[in-house]
């Protein structure tokens, strides 16, 4: 089986999707403007999916994953459950009215950006097939040196250790480009080597420590996207595998994840004892965290569904949303100000040190009533159109929004271009799996500049450092792989200078 790497999404499976949804909905008694609204949703998020080039297209992931871990899954386990999709929100109607009015906006910004976007992208392939196994060592050299060092020398901020730190992508650029590599030289009958190996064991090990979901999954999301983007044919025996792999992350390490952050030390990582204590007995932590989750329900301020639900609590966005929507139409609008500052904040720190900050996750959480009133350091994520809708009501929807998708689809999209010739549009995915859902519209402006630069800088450091750096360890000619004949004559053989066809690889 081939993973899927659309560029569309066929409009009438999706049509007819949405419609028995809908009629599901009515059914379960929730109101109908809820349901038509989510209905009109649906197929406008699928319409920018598809006018953005599909996984192809930064812009495209970002509306997939903005819309489907933000909402349309959220929504969908509702009537799972045999819930109202509109039951447990203070203000649903004018909720899915702000999230399709968004989207719609969002499709604007999409073909706009098309249209000023140039055909070749800035960075192109700059690292290319005989480079790709230097660069993939001298990535993971790169990023073992410097997080040794973060560990080794305190790094205050506006250090240059500091902003080495933001820049720092390279164990996920060591997994996406060796995997690339390895399929290529391969003939696609492997998707990992070495490197790969080490560099994702590295990342989740990290991640456990610091009990971060998106640590401890980020290297298997660089990995499917990456051979994805090649049409890497699955055998039975790795989809088998990548089944158990995920029942044990949603059953074990969601519930360690979140239990495991009360352990956390003032560096937001726990110690190696408690990590390999929680770890010893997982059955223990998972049953620690439902009793937490259940007694947390019963007491919470807002939540989207009737029980507690798990890691699907978090693949939502409708519920926190709605309470901020909810208390914008009561109190009124927040203003622009957290947009000046995040324009501000663009200035380098060494340039401006006391610049000011701004946690405006933080200040609207406290706005609708989550947080303890002396907790001024929790983040607590919202979406772009909750948030733009909060700061400056409908013309936050129609004009703020729609400018900063505008400016954040041009950037990357100019940067990156067609993701499958390129690897750096990969770990722009990554970056979307979080930032689409979680990001706030004053997050997306840091995105669209420090995040842009941090990915030229992965393009440079891994098109011409990196495989200096390889070369000193593997040699010139990297990591020779044994072929008993040329890539050239395995059959369905992948053709790295041009994008796949889907039409020539058929799902087996």
């Amino acid at each position: 089986m081939r993973l899927p790497f659309p560029e569309k999404i066929p409009i009438v499976p999706v049509f007819f999707f949405a419609a028995t949804l809908c009629a599901i909905q009515l059914a379960q008694g929730t109101n109908s403007l809820f349901s038509l609204g989510f209905f009109f949703y649906v197929l406008v998020a699928t319409l920018a999916f598809n006018v953005a080039g599909g996984f192809t297209r930064t812009s495209g992931a970002f509306v997939f994953f903005n819309s489907v871990l933000g909402v349309i899954i959220g929504v969908c386990l509702k009537a799972y459950l045999g819930e109202p999709a509109d039951s447990n929100l203070s203000a649903p109607n004018l909720t899915i009215a702000v999230l399709l009015s968004g989207m719609c906006m969002m499709l604007l910004a999409i073909y706009l950006a098309r249209k000023v976007v140039p055909n070749r992208a800035f960075l192109g392939r700059m690292v290319t097939d005989a480079k790709m196994q230097t660069a993939t060592v001298g990535s993971l050299i790169a990023g073992i040196i410097l997080t040794a060092t973060l560990f080794v020398i305190p790094s205050g901020s506006g250090s240059v250790l500091s902003a080495l730190n933001q820049l720092n992508r390279f164990f996920p650029m060591a997994i996406v480009l060796g995997s690339i590599n390895t399929i290529r030289r391969s003939g696609g009958k492997r998707s990992f080597n070495l490197p790969v190996l080490i560099a994702g064991i590295l990342m989740f090990v990290f991640g456990l420590m610091s009990f971060s979901k998106e640590g401890m999954f980020a290297a298997l999301a660089c990995w499917l996207l990456a051979i994805s983007s090649q049409r890497y044919n699955f055998s039975r025996a790795q989809i088998v595998g990548l089944i158990l792999a995920t029942i044990f992350i949603f059953r074990y390490l969601v519930p360690y994840s979140q239990y495991g952050r009360s352990f956390r030390e003032e560096n937001g990582a726990a110690s190696v004892s408690t990590v390999l204590s929680l770890l010893s007995d997982l059955s223990y932590v998972r049953q620690q965290y439902l009793e937490t989750s259940k007694d947390s329900y019963e007491d919470r301020v807002f939540g989207y569904y009737d029980t507690p639900q798990g890691f699907f609590d978090r693949l939502q966005m409708v519920s926190i949303d709605d309470a901020l929507i909810n208390r914008t139409a009561q109190f009124g609008t927040f203003g622009l100000y957290p947009i000046a500052v995040a324009f501000e904040n663009l200035v380098p720190h060494f340039l401006w040190p006391n610049k000011p900050s701004l946690l405006s996750g933080n200040i609207y959480a406290h706005e609708v009533g989550i947080l303890a009133e002396e907790d001024y350091s929790t983040g607590v994520s919202f979406s772009s159109s909750a948030t733009a809708y909060h700061l400056a009501g409908w013309p936050g929807i129609f004009l703020l929004a729609p400018a900063i998708w505008f400016l954040l689809f041009f950037v990357f999209e100019s940067l990156c271009g067609d993701t499958r010739q390129t690897p750096w549009g990969l770990l722009v995915l990554v970056l979307y799996s979080h930032v689409a859902p979680e990001g706030d519209i004053g997050a997306l402006i840091y995105e669209s500049s420090y995040a842009a630069f941090s990915i030229v800088f992965a393009a440079f450091v891994g098109s011409y450092v990196a495989p200096l750096i390889g070369t000193l360890f593997i040699g010139p000619e990297g990591i020779m792989l044994r072929r008993g004949a040329s890539i050239r004559s395995v059959a369905g053989r992948l053709i790295p200078s041009q994008p796949p066809n889907p039409d020539q690889h058929p799902a087996s």
